[in-house]
């Protein structure tokens, strides 16, 4: 009789990325192409994952995307997409989506068949029952760290105005040291770090948690 006592059935957890992490380089075929994250330093990435082709919230958030894709170029920022379908899947996708919407797709879609790229950045595990998971958006900065993390379930639409806002957020920010409040706009003023010396605290009030920052 075989002995698999010893044999663990506990499923293995990795570590996943974080924000302030490097994100997990990769290379992939790509509806453009062969593409290397890391190719991409010195400007802003997107990355955004799907669990499945022709998905409908999926192939909104296409449409969307495609729609904002001069603004993002304008803010030198790639755009990624990542679906664990093949790239001939995929190529099929966003030909369904131009014949059908009238839509042409102008950034490239990744395969990742083995959910390799998925695993590495922590949207899978091997306890997963599907690929339901693979629904996060990473905004990864020039020098290749993770700056940002959303979360998505496949029933929700990811917002691309929220996309936009959250990247330029980060980019004032990177810029300046500054902190945007609640709601942020581009063209509104930003606010102030919290004062860490003493004098600071008298010189800014009672307010001194909540100050605009100075236009310099």
């Amino acid at each position: 009789m075989n002995d698999f006592s010893s044999q663990s059935a506990t499923p293995t957890f990795r570590p996943f990325p974080k924000i302030g992490d490097k994100a997990p380089d990769f290379s992939a075929r790509t509806t453009l192409g062969e593409l290397t994250l890391s190719d991409l330093r010195g400007q802003w990435a997107i990355l955004f994952a799907h669990p499945a082709d022709f998905t409908p919230v999926c192939t909104s958030e296409f449409i969307a995307l495609a729609a904002a894709a001069p603004e993002f170029a304008a803010m030198d920022c790639a755009l990624i997409g990542l679906s664990i379908d093949s790239v001939f899947s995929h190529l099929a996708w966003i030909e369904a989506i131009r014949a059908e919407f009238g839509v042409k797709i102008p950034f490239p879609i990744a395969e990742d068949p083995s959910m390799a790229v998925s695993r590495a950045y922590g949207m899978l595990d091997d306890a997963s029952e599907n690929s339901a998971t693979i629904r996060a958006v990473y905004v990864i900065d020039p020098e290749g760290v993770i700056r940002a993390i959303q979360w998505y379930p496949p029933t929700v639409g990811r917002s691309v105005d929220e996309l936009k806002r959250l990247l330029a957020a980060l980019q004032l920010v990177t810029a300046r040291p500054v902190l945007t409040p609640e709601g942020w706009r581009p063209g509104e003023p930003p606010i102030a770090p919290p004062p860490e010396i003493q004098r600071d605290f008298a010189r800014l009030g009672p307010r001194w948690f909540l100050q605009e920052a100075s236009a310099s």
